[in-house]
Protein backbone atom coordinates (compact mmCIF):
# COMPACT_ATOMS: atom_id res chain seq x y z
CA UNK A 1 0.00 0.00 0.00
CA UNK A 2 1.21 3.50 -0.88
CA UNK A 3 -0.28 6.71 1.06
CA UNK A 4 -0.85 9.16 -0.91
CA UNK A 5 -1.44 13.22 0.51
CA UNK A 6 -2.30 15.85 -1.05
CA UNK A 7 -1.52 19.38 -1.22
CA UNK A 8 -4.50 19.90 1.61
CA UNK A 9 -2.98 17.20 3.55
CA UNK A 10 0.47 18.22 3.01
CA UNK A 11 -0.49 21.39 4.76
CA UNK A 12 -2.25 19.65 7.54
CA UNK A 13 0.66 18.25 8.27
CA UNK A 14 3.35 20.80 8.16
CA UNK A 15 4.30 23.25 11.83
CA UNK A 16 6.43 25.12 10.58
CA UNK A 17 8.50 25.13 14.49
CA UNK A 18 8.99 21.63 13.89
CA UNK A 19 10.28 22.09 10.47
CA UNK A 20 13.04 24.41 10.85
CA UNK A 21 14.69 21.88 13.55
CA UNK A 22 14.03 19.13 10.51
CA UNK A 23 15.88 21.42 7.95
CA UNK A 24 18.41 22.52 10.50
CA UNK A 25 19.61 19.22 10.94
CA UNK A 26 19.26 18.03 6.90
CA UNK A 27 21.38 20.99 6.12
CA UNK A 28 24.15 19.88 8.88
CA UNK A 29 23.88 16.09 7.75
CA UNK A 30 24.72 17.33 4.01
CA UNK A 31 27.41 20.20 5.54
CA UNK A 32 29.04 16.92 6.98
CA UNK A 33 28.64 14.06 4.28
CA UNK A 34 26.00 11.84 5.51
CA UNK A 35 23.30 11.52 2.45
CA UNK A 36 23.31 10.91 -1.11
CA UNK A 37 22.96 13.41 -3.65
CA UNK A 38 23.13 12.52 -7.15
CA UNK A 39 23.14 15.38 -9.56
CA UNK A 40 19.89 17.18 -10.66
CA UNK A 41 19.20 16.98 -14.15
CA UNK A 42 17.21 19.53 -15.92
CA UNK A 43 15.50 19.69 -19.41
CA UNK A 44 13.38 21.28 -21.35
CA UNK A 45 10.01 20.54 -21.99
CA UNK A 46 7.06 21.16 -24.27
CA UNK A 47 8.60 21.71 -27.31
CA UNK A 48 7.01 20.90 -29.99
CA UNK A 49 3.31 20.88 -28.31
CA UNK A 50 2.67 24.63 -29.40
CA UNK A 51 5.49 25.57 -31.43
CA UNK A 52 8.98 25.09 -31.32
CA UNK A 53 9.81 26.74 -27.95
CA UNK A 54 10.08 24.61 -24.42
CA UNK A 55 7.07 25.43 -22.20
CA UNK A 56 9.12 24.81 -19.44
CA UNK A 57 11.91 22.72 -17.38
CA UNK A 58 11.71 19.45 -16.03
CA UNK A 59 14.04 18.28 -12.94
CA UNK A 60 14.33 15.05 -11.30
CA UNK A 61 15.79 15.37 -7.59
CA UNK A 62 17.11 12.20 -5.76
CA UNK A 63 18.46 11.91 -2.22
CA UNK A 64 18.55 10.32 1.47
CA UNK A 65 19.86 10.96 4.86
CA UNK A 66 22.25 8.07 6.62
CA UNK A 67 19.70 6.75 8.67
CA UNK A 68 16.37 7.74 7.39
CA UNK A 69 13.74 5.19 6.74
CA UNK A 70 12.99 6.38 3.19
CA UNK A 71 14.79 7.87 0.52
CA UNK A 72 13.35 10.09 -2.02
CA UNK A 73 13.08 11.23 -5.68
CA UNK A 74 11.07 14.79 -6.24
CA UNK A 75 9.99 15.50 -10.12
CA UNK A 76 9.04 19.41 -10.73
CA UNK A 77 8.46 20.75 -13.41
CA UNK A 78 9.21 25.00 -13.78
CA UNK A 79 6.79 27.12 -16.33
CA UNK A 80 6.83 30.50 -16.02
CA UNK A 81 3.70 31.07 -18.39
CA UNK A 82 1.48 29.74 -15.70
CA UNK A 83 1.28 32.81 -14.22
CA UNK A 84 -0.66 33.76 -17.02
CA UNK A 85 -3.00 30.68 -16.62
CA UNK A 86 -3.67 31.48 -12.73
CA UNK A 87 -2.00 28.41 -11.99
CA UNK A 88 1.69 28.00 -9.98
CA UNK A 89 4.65 28.74 -11.98
CA UNK A 90 6.56 25.81 -9.83
CA UNK A 91 4.82 22.37 -9.12
CA UNK A 92 6.46 19.17 -7.99
CA UNK A 93 5.85 15.85 -6.51
CA UNK A 94 7.45 13.28 -4.00
CA UNK A 95 7.95 9.80 -4.10
CA UNK A 96 8.86 7.90 -0.94
CA UNK A 97 10.57 4.51 -0.87
CA UNK A 98 11.29 2.42 1.73
CA UNK A 99 15.41 2.57 2.15
CA UNK A 100 15.50 -1.15 3.65
CA UNK A 101 13.34 -2.94 1.62
CA UNK A 102 13.08 -0.58 -2.09
CA UNK A 103 9.52 -1.11 -1.76
CA UNK A 104 6.92 2.10 -2.79
CA UNK A 105 5.84 4.18 0.33
CA UNK A 106 4.52 7.36 -0.06
CA UNK A 107 3.51 10.05 -3.07
CA UNK A 108 3.27 13.29 -1.81
CA UNK A 109 2.34 16.64 -3.63
CA UNK A 110 5.88 18.56 -3.50
CA UNK A 111 4.31 22.35 -3.96
CA UNK A 112 3.66 22.71 -0.59
CA UNK A 113 6.70 21.02 0.76
CA UNK A 114 9.30 22.71 -1.77
CA UNK A 115 7.95 26.13 -0.68
CA UNK A 116 7.97 25.20 3.21
CA UNK A 117 11.61 23.88 3.15
CA UNK A 118 12.95 26.51 0.90
CA UNK A 119 11.40 29.13 3.44
CA UNK A 120 13.43 27.32 6.43
CA UNK A 121 16.24 28.84 4.79
CA UNK A 122 15.55 32.28 5.09
CA UNK A 123 14.59 31.74 8.32
CA UNK A 124 17.04 29.57 9.47
CA UNK A 125 19.46 32.28 7.86
CA UNK A 126 17.51 35.10 9.79
CA UNK A 127 17.92 33.72 13.39
CA UNK A 128 21.37 33.01 12.87
CA UNK A 129 22.54 35.90 11.18
CA UNK A 130 20.28 39.11 11.62
CA UNK A 131 20.35 41.64 13.69
CA UNK A 132 17.79 42.59 16.51
CA UNK A 133 13.74 42.46 15.29
CA UNK A 134 13.65 41.86 12.14
CA UNK A 135 12.46 44.37 9.44
CA UNK A 136 12.21 42.58 5.96
CA UNK A 137 12.16 43.33 2.47
CA UNK A 138 10.71 41.16 -0.05
CA UNK A 139 11.72 41.01 -3.45
CA UNK A 140 9.04 39.21 -5.04
CA UNK A 141 5.79 38.48 -4.50
CA UNK A 142 4.80 35.08 -5.49
CA UNK A 143 4.01 31.60 -2.67
CA UNK A 144 7.48 31.71 -2.22
CA UNK A 145 8.13 35.32 -1.01
CA UNK A 146 5.05 34.31 1.43
CA UNK A 147 6.68 31.40 3.14
CA UNK A 148 9.69 33.69 3.55
CA UNK A 149 7.98 35.64 5.57
CA UNK A 150 6.46 32.70 7.43
CA UNK A 151 9.22 30.58 8.38
CA UNK A 152 11.22 34.41 9.56
CA UNK A 153 8.37 35.08 11.33
CA UNK A 154 8.21 31.52 13.05
CA UNK A 155 12.03 31.93 13.58
CA UNK A 156 12.53 35.16 14.40
CA UNK A 157 10.81 38.69 15.76
CA UNK A 158 9.57 39.77 12.76
CA UNK A 159 8.97 43.54 12.89
CA UNK A 160 7.78 44.56 9.71
CA UNK A 161 7.64 43.54 5.99
CA UNK A 162 7.89 45.55 2.50
CA UNK A 163 7.11 43.58 -0.58
CA UNK A 164 7.98 44.70 -4.18
CA UNK A 165 7.54 42.93 -7.53
CA UNK A 166 6.89 44.47 -10.65
CA UNK A 167 3.41 43.23 -10.86
CA UNK A 168 0.60 44.55 -8.62
CA UNK A 169 1.04 41.28 -6.89
CA UNK A 170 2.49 43.09 -4.24
CA UNK A 171 -0.58 45.00 -2.85
CA UNK A 172 -2.28 41.37 -2.46
CA UNK A 173 1.08 39.77 -1.25
CA UNK A 174 1.19 42.90 1.65
CA UNK A 175 -2.42 42.65 2.64
CA UNK A 176 -1.95 38.72 3.22
CA UNK A 177 1.07 38.65 5.00
CA UNK A 178 -0.33 41.57 6.94
CA UNK A 179 -3.45 39.61 8.13
CA UNK A 180 -1.93 36.10 8.72
CA UNK A 181 1.34 37.41 10.45
CA UNK A 182 -0.21 40.17 12.19
CA UNK A 183 2.19 42.69 11.39
CA UNK A 184 3.10 45.87 9.33
CA UNK A 185 2.91 44.33 6.14
CA UNK A 186 3.13 46.89 2.85
CA UNK A 187 3.72 47.42 -0.92
CA UNK A 188 6.69 49.58 -1.93
CA UNK A 189 6.92 51.40 -5.09
CA UNK A 190 10.74 50.30 -5.96
CA UNK A 191 13.03 47.60 -5.10
CA UNK A 192 15.05 50.53 -3.90
CA UNK A 193 12.51 51.35 -1.15
CA UNK A 194 12.03 47.65 -0.36
CA UNK A 195 15.51 47.33 0.46
CA UNK A 196 16.86 50.36 2.19
CA UNK A 197 15.76 50.14 5.84
CA UNK A 198 16.11 46.55 5.98
CA UNK A 199 18.13 44.47 8.04
CA UNK A 200 16.73 40.95 5.99
CA UNK A 201 16.54 41.23 2.07
CA UNK A 202 14.90 38.13 0.68
CA UNK A 203 14.68 37.77 -3.20
CA UNK A 204 12.63 35.20 -4.18
CA UNK A 205 12.07 35.58 -8.18
CA UNK A 206 12.96 34.11 -11.26
CA UNK A 207 14.58 36.73 -12.61
CA UNK A 208 17.93 36.80 -14.82
CA UNK A 209 18.84 40.29 -14.16
CA UNK A 210 19.49 41.91 -10.60
CA UNK A 211 16.54 42.75 -9.02
CA UNK A 212 17.83 45.87 -6.94
CA UNK A 213 20.98 47.83 -6.68
CA UNK A 214 23.40 46.80 -4.04
CA UNK A 215 24.35 50.60 -3.21
CA UNK A 216 20.59 50.30 -1.50
CA UNK A 217 21.78 47.71 1.06
CA UNK A 218 22.01 49.44 4.60
CA UNK A 219 24.93 48.00 6.69
CA UNK A 220 24.29 45.21 8.78
CA UNK A 221 21.67 43.69 5.57
CA UNK A 222 21.20 39.91 5.60
CA UNK A 223 20.39 38.92 1.89
CA UNK A 224 19.17 35.66 1.37
CA UNK A 225 18.68 34.98 -2.14
CA UNK A 226 16.50 31.91 -2.76
CA UNK A 227 15.47 32.49 -6.55
CA UNK A 228 18.74 31.18 -9.07
CA UNK A 229 19.66 28.20 -9.90
CA UNK A 230 21.36 28.09 -13.26
CA UNK A 231 23.82 30.62 -15.07
CA UNK A 232 20.91 32.12 -16.93
CA UNK A 233 19.33 33.10 -13.69
CA UNK A 234 20.72 36.18 -11.88
CA UNK A 235 18.97 38.25 -9.12
CA UNK A 236 22.01 39.88 -7.07
CA UNK A 237 24.03 42.73 -8.69
CA UNK A 238 28.18 42.12 -8.57
CA UNK A 239 28.50 45.68 -6.20
CA UNK A 240 25.72 43.55 -3.66
CA UNK A 241 28.85 40.19 -3.51
CA UNK A 242 30.99 42.85 -3.27
CA UNK A 243 29.68 44.65 -0.49
CA UNK A 244 29.37 41.05 1.72
CA UNK A 245 31.72 40.07 3.88
CA UNK A 246 31.20 36.50 3.26
CA UNK A 247 28.73 34.74 0.97
CA UNK A 248 27.61 31.23 2.01
CA UNK A 249 26.10 28.75 -0.25
CA UNK A 250 23.36 25.95 0.65
CA UNK A 251 25.52 23.77 -1.94
CA UNK A 252 28.74 25.82 -2.96
CA UNK A 253 29.67 24.02 -6.15
CA UNK A 254 26.09 24.29 -7.26
CA UNK A 255 25.78 28.07 -6.39
CA UNK A 256 29.23 28.89 -7.79
CA UNK A 257 27.55 27.91 -11.29
CA UNK A 258 24.46 30.12 -10.90
CA UNK A 259 24.24 33.79 -12.71
CA UNK A 260 24.88 35.96 -9.51
CA UNK A 261 28.31 34.09 -8.73
CA UNK A 262 29.20 34.02 -12.13
CA UNK A 263 28.60 37.96 -12.88
CA UNK A 264 30.41 38.70 -9.51
CA UNK A 265 33.30 36.15 -10.54
CA UNK A 266 32.64 33.97 -7.07
CA UNK A 267 34.14 30.46 -6.78
CA UNK A 268 33.13 27.76 -4.86
CA UNK A 269 36.35 28.68 -2.87
CA UNK A 270 34.88 32.22 -2.32
CA UNK A 271 32.04 30.04 -0.56
CA UNK A 272 31.52 29.18 2.63
CA UNK A 273 28.75 26.21 3.17
CA UNK A 274 25.68 27.31 4.78
CA UNK A 275 25.77 24.03 7.36
CA UNK A 276 29.10 25.99 8.88
CA UNK A 277 26.27 28.39 10.23
CA UNK A 278 24.56 25.70 11.17
CA UNK A 279 27.15 23.98 12.91
CA UNK A 280 28.33 27.70 15.02
CA UNK A 281 31.79 27.37 13.19
CA UNK A 282 30.78 30.25 10.61
CA UNK A 283 28.78 33.23 11.20
CA UNK A 284 28.77 37.52 11.48
CA UNK A 285 31.43 38.58 13.00
CA UNK A 286 30.29 42.59 12.76
CA UNK A 287 27.38 44.24 13.70
CA UNK A 288 28.07 46.64 10.36
CA UNK A 289 28.89 43.55 7.84
CA UNK A 290 26.76 42.21 5.03
CA UNK A 291 26.43 38.75 4.55
CA UNK A 292 24.49 37.10 1.71
CA UNK A 293 23.26 33.67 1.68
CA UNK A 294 22.75 32.17 -1.40
CA UNK A 295 20.43 28.77 -2.26
CA UNK A 296 19.97 26.69 -4.66
CA UNK A 297 17.91 24.38 -3.37
CA UNK A 298 18.86 20.58 -2.27
CA UNK A 299 16.74 17.11 -2.89
CA UNK A 300 18.25 16.79 1.20
CA UNK A 301 15.45 18.96 2.03
CA UNK A 302 13.06 18.12 0.16
CA UNK A 303 13.64 14.12 1.46
CA UNK A 304 14.12 15.50 5.30
CA UNK A 305 10.61 17.56 4.64
CA UNK A 306 8.99 14.53 3.00
CA UNK A 307 9.58 12.25 5.94
CA UNK A 308 8.25 14.29 8.57
CA UNK A 309 5.18 14.74 6.77
CA UNK A 310 4.83 11.10 5.77
CA UNK A 311 4.97 10.76 9.28
CA UNK A 312 2.97 13.30 10.39
CA UNK A 313 0.40 11.70 8.33
CA UNK A 314 0.87 8.25 9.34
CA UNK A 315 0.27 9.58 12.85
CA UNK A 316 -2.60 11.94 12.43
CA UNK A 317 -4.45 8.93 9.73
CA UNK A 318 -4.08 11.58 6.94
CA UNK A 319 -4.34 10.54 2.99
CA UNK A 320 -5.25 7.75 1.29
CA UNK A 321 -3.97 4.39 1.00
CA UNK A 322 -3.78 3.08 -2.52
CA UNK A 323 -2.91 -0.67 -3.84
CA UNK A 324 0.06 -0.52 -6.52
Amino acid sequence: MVRVCSDSDVADCLDLGDLLEVVREAIRKQGRGEVERPERPHFPVGAGLDGPDPAGTGLVMPAYLHGARFYATKLVGVHEGNAERGLPTVNAQIALTEADTGLPAGYLAGTEITNARTGCIGGLAADELAIGPVTLALVGAGEQARWQARAIAAATDLDSVRVYSPSESKETCAAELREELGVPAQAADSPEEAVSGANVVVTATTATEPVFPGDALDPGALVVAVGAYTAEMRELDAETVERASRVFADVPAEVAEIGDALEANVGEDDLIAFSEVLEKRAGREEEDEILVVESVGSAVLDAATAEYVFEQAEQKGIGEDVAL
